[in-house]
């Protein structure tokens, strides 16, 4: 992995007007096992790694590594929480980040029991502005940030043009379904700096 840049800060937490977004935690396992559980008929459309019940071993696990992967900056994941940190709404995050260029991509989910209420978009919203914020004040400095999506998913392919990032390609056949059943297209939006 290529060195990253001296100034560079990555705040463990993010406040929004109804959210507080955390990095995660091992501690945080049972509330990630209830989260992901409840919302799997939701998510298994979307999300490869949401085909069966999560335990509450594989998500410790999965939380150890995430909080690893946070703290050398390879992949910043944020897991989304009400505002008063008592429940969680979800989880959004940076991925395929190349500190080179510098850029990234986005991704998020939202709880079954939280979905349709905007919590999605104002996440997006919050790592949109941290994100290609200049790290001199205070941000991550990015020139490129995207958010990629399977086109049939209209309620997350709304918020990207809905925040101001552009569509920069539909890729055909790019990917295989969620359950690899099929084939599916990608959407490919971006905004730059």
């Amino acid at each position: 992995m290529p060195a990253l840049p001296a100034d560079l800060t990555v705040p463990a937490e993010i406040v929004t007007p109804r959210l507080r977004l955390r990095r995660p935690d091992p501690a945080d396992a049972e509330a990630l096992v209830a989260a992901v559980n409840a919302s799997l008929p939701e998510l298994r459309a979307w999300m490869t790694w949401a085909q069966a019940p999560m335990t509450l071993e594989a998500s410790r696990e999965n939380l150890t590594g995430a909080a690893e992967r946070f703290d050398s900056r390879e992949n910043l994941r944020y897991h989304v929480w009400n505002a008063d940190g008592t429940e969680l709404v979800g989880s959004s995050g940076y991925h395929a980040l190349d500190w080179r260029v510098p850029k990234g991509e986005i991704g998020y989910w939202i709880a079954t029991a939280h979905a349709g209420q905007g919590y999605a978009r104002e996440v997006t919203q919050a790592l949109t502005d941290l994100a290609l914020t200049d790290r001199a004040a205070g941000g991550l400095g990015l020139r490129r940030l995207e958010i990629r999506c399977d086109p049939a998913n209209g309620r997350s392919a709304r918020i990207p043009p809905a925040l101001g990032y552009a569509l920069d390609a539909r890729l055909v056949n790019d990917d295989v379904t969620a359950d690899g059943s099929g084939v599916r297209d990608t959407m490919i939006f971006s905004r730059v700096r």
